[in-house]
C-alpha cells in the first residue's frame, strides 16, 4: 500500500470529495458509503440533542459513538480498494493474478461488510428517534433515515460486486458462505430503514 492509498476522512470536506472524484479507486465508493452513514449517525445524533427523554441521551451516546466507526471503517475500505486495484492492474498473464484478484475481492468483501454492519447498527436508533424523537426536527430524522438507507444499500451493493469478482477468480463455496448470509444481512437492514423512513414520511 501507497501512501496515497491513505486518504483520511480527517480531511476538509472539499479536499475529501476531490480525493474521491479522482480516477484513482482510493476512496472508492465504500469508502463514500461510510461517509454517509456518518452523516446519518450526525444527523441522528442531533435529533436525539433536541429531544427531552432520558433514552435520547443514551442513543446519542451510541450514534456519536457510531459516527467514528462509519468515518473509521471508509479509511480502511480505501485502503482495500487501493490494494484492490493493485490486483486488478496485474497483466492477465500473471501467473498470480487470479490468486490475487480472489484475495483482494474476499478482502474487499469484508470491508463492505464491516461497513454495512456500522449502518446496520443504527436502526434500532432510527427507530427509537421515530418514536420519541422531536416533532420540530421531524425533516432531519426523515433525512437521517434516507441517508441510512443509502449507505446500507451501498455496503450491500459493493459486497455483492466483490463477491462475484471473487468467484469468478476462483473463490469455492465454503469461502463465500458467509458473506452470502452477511449480504442478506445488509438487505434486511435496508428494507427496515426503508420501512422507518416511510413512517416518519407519513407522520410528517
Amino acid at each position: 500500500m501507497s501512501d496515497s492509498a491513505h486518504v483520511p476522512t480527517s480531511l476538509p470536506m472539499d479536499a475529501w470529495l476531490a480525493a474521491l472524484a479522482k480516477p484513482a479507486g482510493a476512496p472508492g465508493g465504500g469508502a463514500a458509503c461510510g461517509v454517509v452513514l456518518a452523516v446519518s449517525a450526525g444527523l441522528l445524533h442531533m435529533v436525539a440533542g433536541y429531544t427531552d427523554d432520558p433514552r435520547a441521551a443514551e442513543c446519542a451516546a451510541r450514534v456519536a459513538q457510531a459516527r467514528r466507526a462509519a468515518l473509521d471503517a471508509a479509511e480502511a475500505d480505501g485502503i482495500r480498494s487501493a490494494d484492490f486495484g493493485a490486483a486488478l492492474a496485474l497483466p492477465a498473464d500473471d501467473a498470480e493474478r487470479d490468486a490475487r484478484v480472489r484475495d483482494a475481492a474476499l478482502s474487499a468483501s469484508r470491508s463492505s461488510i464491516a461497513v454495512g454492519e456500522v449502518g446496520r447498527g443504527l436502526v434500532p436508533d432510527l427507530a427509537l428517534l421515530a418514536e420519541i424523537g422531536n416533532p420540530a426536527v421531524r425533516a432531519d430524522l426523515a433525512i437521517a433515515a434516507e441517508t441510512l438507507a443509502v449507505g446500507i444499500s451501498g455496503a450491500a451493493i459493493n459486497l455483492r460486486a466483490d463477491l462475484a469478482l471473487a468467484t469468478t477468480h476462483g473463490a469455492g463455496a465454503s469461502e463465500r458462505a458467509h458473506l452470502d448470509d452477511a449480504a442478506a444481512a445488509l438487505d434486511d437492514g435496508r428494507a427496515r430503514t426503508i420501512d422507518i423512513a416511510a413512517r416518519i414520511r407519513a407522520e410528517m
